[in-house]
């Protein structure tokens, strides 16, 4: 086993808030963008949180892919959001493909501050050309 983690921590998203607190219409444009970095969804699952007495409830959707997953959780009364990409490298190099997902979610959030961070995991040895 061997992959690439990816994670985000946004932070004053200036985006609009429909991006926030709309499951259907970020769900929507996670696959677009899961399509767009060369990556397969296999499955998916978005869901929308009920408002709480801080404002609208946030979203989290969650793509299936091929390669791993995608995973985002918003947090509206925040302005904030996380990210998770992680692709298996197990038969090709999928990292540029995740690189890719990560920045085309930062563009459409467009935080005022990121906490990005990356992790490596497993064998590097495993990855078949």
């Amino acid at each position: 086993m061997q992959g690439l983690h990816l994670t985000a921590d946004l932070h004053d998203c200036r985006c609009a808030p429909p991006w926030l607190t709309d499951a259907t219409l970020l769900g929507e444009r996670c696959l677009r963008a899961v399509g767009a970095a060369g990556l397969q969804a296999v499955g998916q699952l978005f869901h929308n949180f009920p408002a709480t007495a801080e404002g609208p409830g946030g979203v989290t959707a969650t793509v299936l892919l091929a390669e791993s997953h995608l995973c985002v959780h918003t947090w509206p009364e925040l302005r904030g959001a996380t990210l998770d990409v992680y692709v298996c490298n197990f038969g090709a190099d999928h990292s540029a493909q995740a690189h890719a997902l990560l920045d085309a979610l930062l563009a459409l959030f467009e935080p005022g501050r990121v906490e990005r961070h990356e992790i490596s995991r497993g064998d590097a040895a495993m990855v078949r050309a």
